[in-house]
């Protein structure tokens, strides 16, 4: 990170103060002796938390109950087979419930007003006791407004949603199955090293249709457990009315989509992982919300506020979404629960919180170049409301699964996010480094192979505050949506459709490819951080581009798929590129490089284009020159004893790397 612009020294009385009152700040500042001049803000961020979890513990009975909202608001089934419904609606002049249980008559179940805009319903059981509204009937909730208009709506808790034939909209199903899973398996222990296999349940087939979570159950699983990733990412999953969106237009927060099938098949899948010893997240976006009123949060009281902002500062411009007002008591009560309910009702090990960047400031990362100044990352630029819910999440997923795992999508470089709260951090376990995708993206687009600069490459994949961990990746998603390429694409472009048969000769594009498709996954896995992260697909070089279904492309779904297919046929170069990336996990499973201090970098070495460094005992050499290869090739060692030279071809499976020269090599220390 770039050396910070210096900002005027707190006075010694209030750094004392501000050391009083964060118990660990001392530490923060040993570590990052610039950050001193903002004592202040850490004090005061600190403050705010703990403020903040006082008062939910004298008002709530403490953040334990205050995160179980779920559990009250909504329709539940009671004891005695009556229904007790609860919402909070404060713009409302009045709220009913109706669905098939009352032939939909919108006023006959009126709800009762509370404080503080809350209000509630309870419904006697029926005479036989059967169930009032049985599991899989259609329900609304109905608000009039204050202008006199009857609005049907979704409620914001309910746990399932489902849209049936042509309709546009979702519909509220009411969920209570008789027989609910029972989840078999316990939690992962919490992975050493962190590698991630980032997973679309949609597009997990390589038909052209949505997938579902049995068929990611059954068929993805054990690819991802025997190409050996310890984790697993699941994106899309809270219920998005619009599939293209790719999940991050949530319009039913405690819904799990129902395109991929039920809730009870979505915990057998994260059961089953937990069986393989496998980590699963949930891809949560607490960032934004999307803007649909008829089956989303958006105006579910009438007005424009509610959940959200009102005016221009509760939309965001650029996704079209609208944005959470994190001040509000009732909001937060609704995202902590929220995250609870993601963690204990379908076994979730933790979350990547997306759009973080979006989050943590007023101008939400639109048209900031970030260059690592200090002050970017204080001031009222800082929307220090968001800022405090996100170490209260932090807060909550640590206190109740100290095992568990939360990861930041910042692209600002906000210093301390994954420090401890105690520190005066935000409390996150790691960030992804996102500079590192856009690196090789424009090594590949600008530069000629001779240009690389080895200088820059390395710097890229180590600058990271000292620390605080980073999920590294050669590429995510990102890369492979429609309007990008990913790095299979940008070294062999059309090539993959002709020359991929191991019964036709290598050609200089596909010979080039190949190598640089490793050693890019390779450099970046060792070097890059302290976890590791992988979209599904790339790890073989997945052909295409990644696009969902939409008027732009006549709502095809050809490439809204993964050909795993193709990984599997003997025939095709591509199982080279899945052997080397399962090998490459199993490499780091034994020798531990991703838990082990970040690398000593010995040799970045222009002319001859070699990269050398050390980790967790191994040294690994790199040669990126595209002409190049070299014998009895001199690189100095801390370690002491004798080195056992093994190239890739020996170290990973046979048949890995085709070409007789050795690209890159790890020294496996035995001395």
């Amino acid at each position: 990170m770039a050396a910070p612009v210096a900002r005027g020294e707190c006075s010694e009385a209030a750094l004392a103060a501000a050391l009083a009152d964060v118990p660990e700040l001392a530490r923060l500042l040993e570590l990052d002796p610039y950050l001193k001049p903002f004592a202040l803000d850490f004090q005061r961020r600190y403050k705010k938390f703990n403020e903040t979890l006082n008062n939910i513990g004298e008002n709530e009975g403490g953040i334990d109950k205050f995160s179980r909202g779920y559990e009250s608001f909504g329709v539940h089934r009671c004891a005695d087979g009556g229904l007790y419904c609860k919402e909070w609606a404060p713009g409302a002049e009045g709220v009913f419930l109706t669905g098939d249980f009352n032939d939909w008559n919108p006023f006959s179940y009126p709800y009762k007003k509370l404080d503080y805009g809350k209000w509630e319903l309870y419904i006697p059981p029926k005479q036989n006791k059967s169930q009032l509204v049985p599991h899989g009937s259609k329900l609304k909730v109905v608000i009039r407004s204050k202008s006199g208009e009857i609005l049907y709506r979704i409620s914001p808790w309910a746990k399932y949603v489902t849209r049936e034939g042509e309709n546009v909209n979702y519909d509220w199903t009411h969920w209570d199955p008789e027989h609910p899973y029972k989840f078999k398996h316990s939690r992962p222990k919490k992975p050493r090293g962190v590698r991630i296999y980032e997973s679309h349940v949609g597009i997990s087939s390589y038909e052209g249709k949505i997938a579902s979570y049995k068929h990611f159950t059954y068929n993805v699983l054990p690819r991802i457990k025997d190409l050996g990733y310890n984790c697993i990412q699941m994106m899309a999953i809270m219920e998005h009315a619009y599939y293209a969106s790719f999940g991050y237009q949530i319009t039913s927060f405690f819904a799990a989509s129902s395109r991929y099938g039920t809730p009870e098949e979505l915990k057998e899948l994260v059961d089953t992982a937990h069986s393989m010893g496998i980590t699963v997240l949930l891809d949560v976006v607490h960032s934004h919300a999307s803007k649909n009123s008829e089956d989303g949060l958006n105006m579910f009281d009438g007005t424009d506020s509610c959940y959200f902002h009102s005016g221009p500062r509760g939309n965001h411009d650029l996704w079209d979404s609208r944005l959470f007002i994190y001040s509000s008591w009732e909001v937060l009560r609704f995202l902590l629960s929220n995250i609870r309910w993601w963690l204990e009702e379908y076994g979730f090990d933790g979350f990547r919180f997306d759009g973080v960047t979006s989050m943590l400031y007023h101008h939400h990362g639109m048209g900031q170049a970030f260059s690592g100044d200090y002050h970017e990352y204080f001031g009222l630029q800082v929307d220090e409301d968001a800022l405090i819910y996100l170490m209260l999440a932090n807060h909550l997923v640590h206190t109740l699964y100290p095992n568990s795992i939360t990861i930041a999508e910042d692209v600002s470089g906000m210093p301390a996010l994954c420090s401890p709260i105690s520190q005066g951090g935000v409390g996150f376990d790691y960030r992804l480094a996102m500079a590192i995708p856009d690196k090789w993206i424009q090594l590949l687009k600008e530069f000629k192979d001779e240009d690389w600069n080895m200088g820059n490459i390395v710097y890229t994949l180590t600058n990271r505050r000292y620390l605080e961990k980073c999920i590294a990746y050669a590429e995510s998603h990102d890369q492979a949506l429609v309007g990008d390429k990913t790095l299979a694409f940008w070294l062999m472009d059309a090539e993959m459709y002709t020359n991929m048969s191991v019964l036709t000769p290598f050609t200089p594009v596909i010979d080039r490819g190949i190598q640089l498709h490793k050693m890019i996954r390779l450099i970046t896995h060792a070097l890059g951080g302290e976890g590791y992260l992988n979209f599904m697909g790339n790890e073989f070089g997945h052909p295409e581009w990644l696009d969902f279904p939409r008027k732009g492309n006549n709502e095809s779904y050809h490439y809204a798929r993964r050909q795993f297919h193709l990984t599997d046929d003997d025939l095709l170069r591509y199982k080279f590129l899945n052997n080397f990336d399962r090998d490459m996990n199993k490499l780091e499973e034994r020798c531990g490089w991703l838990s082990a201090p970040q690398a000593f970098v010995s040799e970045k070495h222009e002319g001859n284009k070699i990269i050398a460094f050390e980790r967790a005992g191994l040294v690994f050499i790199f040669n990126f020159h595209p002409s190049k290869s070299y014998t009895d090739y001199r690189v100095g060692t801390t370690l002491p004893g004798k080195g056992c030279f093994l190239p890739l071809t020996e170290i990973l499976s046979p048949g890995i790397i085709e070409l007789p020269e050795v690209i890159a090599a790890v020294i496996m220390w035995v001395g």
